[in-house]
């Protein structure tokens, strides 16, 4: 009986037992049963402590952050000297298998947050244990960078994020649903108002294009940014025509990334840097959700965004389909927009995950054409344009695979292309109070094929028993394009063919452009404090512009009498590279001192190399932008009561590309385009936020009451020209003040927002002409004030929103077309209502 007992006892034990305790009982327990009790106990005792002492454990836990207990994927954990290891999974979750009792020592490491060591004691049994991170650049009585977001809808990138370096860059990140703002029309004005130094074209109120720029880069169609999409290059050509035509609806997008001028070594050479819009992610905890928005508002205005999302096993997916319409302010601006979106996410593991996006929008938008200066002084809403269209289709596939190969090392490729068109028809005579005679419109076909594949590798690794990660990434870019401009119909409707006549093509060329580069960042943290993070950019880039371009004759009737042809063959291969360096200093856990030097460079377009425009001359010697860029600031870390970021940048452009006005031969008005000078662009951008209600009744967390401010004071001029009348004056683009503020009151699930928005005087060309003329296209850019509200109310599953958008009713205008859809004055859109309906299932 005795030996059954313990038998019984061995066996609920087995878990500590090993197969040495087994044969041990065997050989030396069950012999002596008959002896006496004594020695039977004895022999029991010494039985239990061998197993004791032999037993293997288990020690496990989960490693989480301090401000937000989110789990911290991928940090390393070092038992006892280093010699195991164990690396967190995407819940956080580690363990070390087969240990003895004893005393062990963790010690962490994780590049965004710091080390912390924790003494265990295992003493007969496995054991858990929590792990809670310290963020390098928060503490615990900052509570949840998520919070802060909810409050604000505005934060920052984090020193290493979705595989990029931003450690010392100037950076921006929007949350547009956590915004109260006219999401339904992408009004950039109320998106980007907590973006310092913005200059945002207003043209059009249905936010077909986004036209952003700032420290006197051209915001047309946002070209002197790098535009992307989830990381992929969206605009027509991302060299060679770098203008992007497609927006993502707002509705759709979960994060708006914008790095400043330091973004060229990582994704490109642009002035402005990058601005990415990263799409909503698919739930995870449900296996289909949908959204559904309607949205009616002022001029005819419908806009239906439908979402679905979910995730089934391994696979997860979003998407959406938008239909917008509208009449438009001014008469002659009808639009139809369609767009469409697919991600699809297929997760063999935790470790590998294989993606794929397409979007495909298209949209026809009738253009009212520019006014002169006293056209729009007598009725600022009056078109004497009814034949001018616009028409874009869009298509981009995109590819991604991500893949960790463990805690240190992670891997990625994005593959993705471009399949699109831009269409434009209308009457565009130099002079833009002409009445419409109905002869052949001018027509310009532009046809993109695009493709290109760009590969990552970021790895962490130690120097000297301080943290440092290293970026490395290589690109590569084929970009074709082929544009050709003749004679479209008489008729009034959205007909794009040329006419039959064998002299109508006056203009057809193809671009082809090839594009290899490769660059390298690496952080280096020196203690807690401090960072330093260099980096350089090798490029490849080639430009071709192959074709011709002729002119038209005509008769006293207006027929055409012959055309006549110039065969053009222009090739510019170039390599060079750009290097830059990042500093990042907190001296306490609520402040980031940060600075940045880097070189940019931006090529010439197909644009600047041959176009054919009635009032526009290219100068055939047009050079590269070169230059380089210096940031320099302080900001708060993230928290759920203030936020705040000043700082100061110098921006100098070499070679700079723009236009002057001139007089020909006949005494004609023309626009010459080429290489200004130099000019140096300089000022303070200043943005804070707070929560005054919070911060004077911190016990009430049902209101808030959110104050900002958005102060950008920027000095501008020409150092240098080779044109007459240019050195001394004011770049183009840059209005000395451009401030934005408002004020947001929230009680529970209602918020009320209102804005405040002044950009004084700017320029639209170098030599700071103030009349625009005939044409309008160049001239002085008046100063002007805006006022916006906005509402919302979430209840249950649904959503209130209102806004009405230009209070006062101000007329202004923010452009003056060279172009499409002008040329001249591009009036902004007058007071507007717009009402939202959301339910989400």
């Amino acid at each position: 009986m005795f030996v059954e007992k313990c038998l019984v006892a061995l066996t609920a034990c087995r878990r500590y037992a090993t197969e040495s305790d087994i044969n041990f009982f065997y050989k030396y327990v069950v012999p002596t049963a008959r002896k006496p009790i004594i020695s039977n106990a004895l022999t029991l005792l010494f039985f239990f402590t061998t197993t004791s002492t032999f037993a293997q454990y288990q020690l496990s836990g989960t490693v989480k952050g301090k401000q937000d207990s989110v789990a911290v994927k991928g940090c390393i954990i070092y038992l006892n000297d280093g010699k195991r290891q164990a690396v967190t999974d995407s819940l956080g979750r580690f363990s070390f298998t087969n240990l003895a009792n004893g005393q062990y020592v963790l010690n962490t490491s994780s590049p965004d947050f710091k080390a912390t060591t924790l003494t265990i004691t295992l003493a007969g049994r496995d054991q858990s244990v929590n792990i809670f991170l310290a963020s390098r650049q928060e503490t615990l009585a900052e509570v949840t960078v998520t919070d802060k977001q909810s409050d604000f809808g505005f934060t920052r990138m984090r020193s290493v994020e979705s595989m990029g370096i931003y450690e010392g860059k100037k950076s921006e990140v929007i949350i547009p649903e956590q915004l109260v703002a006219n999401l339904s029309t992408n009004n950039a004005r109320q998106i980007y108002a907590r973006v310092a130094g913005l200059n945002i074209w207003e043209n059009e109120g249905a936010g077909l294009q986004l036209s952003v720029g700032g420290r006197g880069l051209d915001p047309n169609r946002s070209s002197n940014f790098n535009v992307r999409q989830n990381g992929y290059d969206i605009s027509a050509d991302a060299l060679g025509y770098p203008e992007s035509y497609y927006t993502p609806p707002i509705e759709a997008v979960g994060r708006i990334q914008i790095v400043r001028g330091a973004a060229s070594l990582q994704y490109g050479t642009q002035f402005g840097g990058l601005l990415n819009f990263v799409m909503k992610k698919p739930v995870a905890d449900r296996k289909f959700e949908l959204t559904a928005r309607q949205t009616i508002g002022s001029f005819g205005f419908y806009n239906a965004f439908t979402s679905a999302s979910g995730t089934v096993g391994k696979l997860s997916y979003y998407t959406f389909f938008q239909y917008k319409k509208g009449d438009g302010w001014r008469p002659n601006s009808h639009f139809t927009n369609y767009t469409a979106f697919a991600d699809i996410d297929y997760h063999f593991s935790e470790k590998t995950t294989l993606g794929f996006d397409l979007t495909q929008m298209s949209y026809l938008a009738q253009q009212p054409g520019g006014l002169t200066d006293a056209m729009f002084r007598e009725d600022p809403r009056q078109s004497n344009r009814e034949r001018n269209w616009f028409k874009v289709n869009w298509t981009m596939p995109a590819l991604h695979f991500d893949h960790k190969f463990n805690a240190n090392n992670e891997f990625n490729l994005r593959v993705f292309g471009l399949y699109a068109y831009r269409y434009s028809l209308g009457f565009r005579p130099n002079r833009v109070a002409s009445v419409d005679d109905n002869s052949e419109r001018d027509l310009i076909k532009g046809d993109f094929q695009n493709y290109g594949a760009e590969a990552r590798y970021l790895k962490r690794y130690s120097v000297a028993k301080q943290q440092a990660v290293l970026l490395v990434g290589s690109r590569y870019y084929h970009g074709y394009n082929h544009s050709v401009q003749g004679l479209g119909s008489t008729g009034k409707d959205a007909d794009f063919n040329f006419i039959s006549d064998a002299n109508a093509i006056s203009y057809d060329y193809q671009f082809p452009n090839r594009n290899v580069s490769a660059f390298a960042e690496n952080i280096f943290y020196i203690g807690d404090k401090l960072s330093i993070t260099p980096g350089v950019r090798f490029e490849y880039i080639k430009t071709t512009a192959d074709g011709f371009y002729g002119t038209i004759t005509r008769d006293l009737a207006g027929n055409i009498i012959n055309s006549v042809s110039t065969t053009e063959l222009r090739t510019n291969g170039r390599q060079f590279l750009l290097g830059g360096i990042g500093i990042s200093y907190k001296p306490v856990a609520q402040l980031d001192i940060y600075g940045n030097l880097s070189q940019n460079y931006r090529s010439i377009t197909f644009t600047d190399m041959r176009i054919s425009n009635p009032s526009s001359v290219i100068d055939p010697n047009m050079q590269d932008e070169k230059g380089y860029s210096l940031d320099a600031g302080i900001r708060s870390t993230q928290t759920t009561l203030y936020n705040f970021d000043v700082s100061a940048f110098y921006l100098n452009y070499n070679n700079r590309i723009g236009e002057v006005q001139f007089y020909d031969a006949n005494d004609r008005v023309l626009r010459r385009r080429g290489n200004i000078g130099q000019a140096v662009i300089m000022g303070i951008e200043s943005y804070a936020e707070g929560d005054f209600l919070r911060l004077v009744n911190p016990s009430n967390p049902n209101l808030s009451g959110v104050l900002f401010a958005n102060v950008a004071l920027i000095h501008s001029t020409y150092k240098a020209s080779e044109i007459a009348g240019v050195v001394g004056n004011q770049v183009e683009f840059v209005p000395n003040v451009n401030l934005k503020s408002g004020i947001r009151i929230g009680y529970k699930n209602l918020k009320a927002s209102f804005q405040y928005t002044h950009l004084s005087n700017q320029f639209s060309d170098a030599t700071n002409a103030t009349e625009g003329g005939v044409s309008a296209v160049l001239g002085l850019i008046p100063a002007y004030t805006i006022l916006d509200a906005s509402l919302s109310y979430q209840f249950s599953r649904f959503r209130l929103e209102g806004s009405l958008n230009n209070l006062a009713n101000t007329a202004y205008f923010t452009r003056r077309a060279t172009g499409y859809p002008g040329p001249g004055i591009l009036p902004s859109d007058g007071r507007g209502f717009y009402l939202t309906v959301q339910v989400k299932l």
